[in-house]
C-alpha cells in the first residue's frame, strides 16, 4: 500500500509517528484542512510534471498557484501535469495521496519557497486521507536530495 511506503520512508528519520489518517477524503486542499483542522494554505500540494523522461515532484503551499513563466525558467519547458494514471504509475502514489515520500525511481522532489513562511505544514502520507505534520526544515531533510525553488505565485492580498 501506498502509504505503507510512506510509513516506512518516514520511519527512516523517526518521524513515522507524524502520519495522521482520516476517516473522511483529504484528497483536495480544502478537504485535508478540514481534516487536519488548519488553514488551507498550510496544506503542502504535491503537484506532479512531465519533465523530459523524468518527474518533477513540486510541493507548493495551499494557497500557491503555478506561475508559468517561472516554471518555465527553471525547468526550460512549459508544464504538463500528469494525467491521473500516469502519476499513479509513474510516482507509486495515486491522484490525492500524492507525496514526496517512497516514491518510485525517476522522480525528483522541489519545494517551492512558498511552504518558508509556515512553521508546519501538512503533505498527504500516500492515500487520499492521510497528511503528516511537519517543519519546511524537516520536509527538506526527508525529501533529499531536494531544492529549494520558486514557481509559483500566490493570491493578492
Amino acid at each position: 500500500m501506498s502509504i505503507e511506503r510512506a510509513r516506512a520512508h518516514l520511519e527512516r528519520f523517526g518521524l513515522a509517528d507524524r502520519i495522521m489518517e482520516f476517516d473522511q477524503s483529504s484528497a483536495t486542499v480544502e478537504l485535508a484542512a478540514q481534516a487536519v483542522g488548519c488553514e488551507p494554505a498550510r496544506i503542502a500540494k504535491t503537484l506532479s510534471f512531465a519533465v523530459g523522461e523524468r518527474v518533477a515532484l513540486i510541493l507548493f503551499a495551499g494557497d500557491a498557484r503555478i506561475n508559468n513563466q517561472k516554471y518555465k525558467a527553471q525547468f526550460h519547458t512549459k508544464p504538463r501535469m500528469l494525467a491521473a494514471a500516469e502519476a499513479a504509475e509513474r510516482i507509486g502514489h495515486a491522484v490525492g495521496g500524492v507525496c514526496p515520500f517512497g516514491v518510485n525511481d525517476g522522480c525528483d522532489v522541489y519545494l517551492d519557497v512558498s511552504l518558508r513562511r509556515f512553521d508546519e505544514v501538512f503533505p498527504a502520507a500516500g492515500t487520499s486521507a492521510s497528511a503528516v505534520r511537519l517543519s519546511p526544515d524537516e520536509l527538506e531533510r526527508v525529501c533529499a536530495p531536494c531544492a529549494w525553488i520558486d514557481v509559483s505565485k500566490l493570491p493578492e492580498a
